[in-house]
């Protein structure tokens, strides 16, 4: 049953919100996107993303979290820091 889950998927991958925490990627490649919430901004009566962390991990579960990150930065607007975290995430896989 586990396997029958269904995620949102962005230009063929999955993409996982929890709470201030997107994971973008399969599990199953060497390497995944992982963005963090660190700030919200007023826009009229909604908060939306402003400040994002940005990281790529490798999936190999054997090493220290430290040693899994693989590139790290910091974008202002979830569009702008998702953007740039897909292409250093293709580059990553190629």
């Amino acid at each position: 049953m586990a396997n029958d889950v269904k995620y949102l998927e962005y230009k063929g991958r999955a993409f996982v919100r929890e709470n201030d925490t997107i994971c973008y990627g399969n599990m199953s490649d060497p390497y995944i996107l992982y963005l963090l919430i660190m700030s919200y901004k007023k826009f009229g009566d909604t908060e939306i993303p402003d400040k994002i962390m940005i990281q790529v991990l490798s999936t190999d579960q054997s090493k220290p979290f430290a040693d899994r990150i693989v590139k790290q930065g910091e974008k202002k607007g979830l569009y702008d820091a998702l953007d740039l975290g897909v292409i250093w995430l293709e580059r990553a896989l190629a």
